[in-house]
């Protein structure tokens, strides 16, 4: 005859041992301790020390009369009458398996700061769990006053169950994120395109614009279309900006961005500024074998042929010029869609000396003119006031 099957739980039969799991009701709290109710001959204690893995001001903050949950049974002695159980073993044992298995697989965990200590933040995930500083936000943070109570979203990087160590990170998080917001620009968008972005770093080369959570970089070539000594002269964090999409490498996840291709070029109005037939002062930016280039406007640069340096014969533009000297330049023809402009230094000087020549022709003919021009009296006006005279 087979003998019908019951479960009876060690405190139905009033046997309970170190290292039970029981259930336990808070039947009182105390400042240092809390009384519970484990179902047997007498009540079961938590020190505070056993009510959480993190550090604990008040009992009355953890728990409250009343309340249910299970514990492990540490200590025992009948003949005391002494009981006492953790809490925060049953969530340490837990933890720790939750944990190592989320971080096998990468999850995603939350938890609210609980303690901001030195180097970094405490948080509460069945063990104690510390996120280092550097490991908070993708920026520096100076001062984590106002992470107390803030619930982030974590991954855990390393794990020590023999030292009670959990390290985690919400850097991690954040980064993840990046990743597939950026994945997912990358994959839409285009050359050309014309987006808002916000300048977020500043560099020797360039600045960094995110442009909807994704970075992308503005060389300090294109800043601008005049010539930027550093990126500090033209913009600064936090400023909004207008940029262009000049290329996208989905395989190294760059995006190359530009200002200047957004902004009206130096060559738009240069019809209207430079006439051919006017005379302008230049820079000389570069020599080359036909000629040299010169600046008459920020961005705007016009070719002086090798023919059109000096009323000489000029074997190579060295001869006279120099970069970054100062020159007087006629214009001779503008293209603005080709971006072009035709210059002479030689014109400045043939009209130079045609104006000298004009100028001593005409002081030749005044000269002359004095010089023929009778004395103010007529010769018949002369003898007729002599006539005059001896009558």
């Amino acid at each position: 005859m087979m003998m019908e099957e019951t479960n009876v739980s060690l405190t139905d039969a009033n046997v309970i041992s170190v290292g039970d799991v029981v259930k336990a009701t808070v039947t009182k709290v105390e400042d240092k301790q809390a009384l519970v109710d484990v179902g047997y001959k007498y009540d079961g204690l938590i020190p505070i020390s056993e009510l959480s893995p993190l550090h604990v001001e008040k009992v009355a903050d953890e728990v409250a009369v009343g309340d249910t949950f299970e514990v492990k049974v540490i200590k025992l002695n009948d003949d005391k009458e002494e009981l006492v159980v953790s809490k925060k073993a049953i969530a340490m044992e837990s933890a720790w398996s939750d944990l190592e298995q989320k971080m096998q697989n990468g999850e995603v965990i939350h938890a609210a700061v609980k303690e901001i200590v030195k180097g970094g933040l405490v948080v509460d995930v069945g063990v104690r769990g510390f996120i280092p500083a550097s490991m908070v936000e993708r920026h520096f943070v100076e001062d984590f006053s106002d992470y107390k109570g803030k619930e982030l979203s974590l991954k855990v990087v390393e794990m020590d169950k023999e030292k009670n160590k959990v390290i985690l990170s919400h850097k991690a998080v954040l980064e993840d994120e990046v990743k597939v917001k950026k994945q997912s620009i990358l994959d839409t968008i285009q050359p050309g395109q014309v987006l808002e972005g916000t300048v977020q770093r500043m560099t020797d080369f360039g600045v960094f614009v995110d442009i909807g959570g994704v970075d992308g970089l503005v060389h300090v070539s294109e800043l601008a279309w005049n010539r930027v000594e550093k990126p500090s002269d033209v913009v600064k964090e936090g400023d909004k900006v207008t940029v262009k999409v000049l290329k996208v490498d989905k395989e190294n996840e760059r995006i190359g961005l530009s200002i200047k291709e957004t902004q009206a070029g130096p060559w738009a109005n240069v019809a209207e500024e430079f006439k051919s037939g006017s005379i302008v002062t230049g820079t000389v930016k570069r020599l080359v074998s036909f000629g040299a280039f010169v600046e008459v406007a920020p961005g705007i640069e016009g070719l002086v042929h090798i023919s059109q340096i000096a009323n000489r014969r000029v074997n190579t533009p060295g001869e006279v010029l120099k970069e970054g000297q100062e020159v007087q330049v006629k214009v001779l023809d503008v293209v603005p869609q080709e971006q072009r402009i035709s210059l002479s230094i030689r014109a400045v000087e043939e009209d130079r000396v045609e104006q000298a020549e004009r100028a001593s022709k005409k002081e030749q003919q005044q000269f002359q003119q004095e010089n023929n021009q009778p004395m103010g009296v007529t010769l018949g006006e002369l003898f007729g006031d002599l006539k005059d005279k001896f009558k």
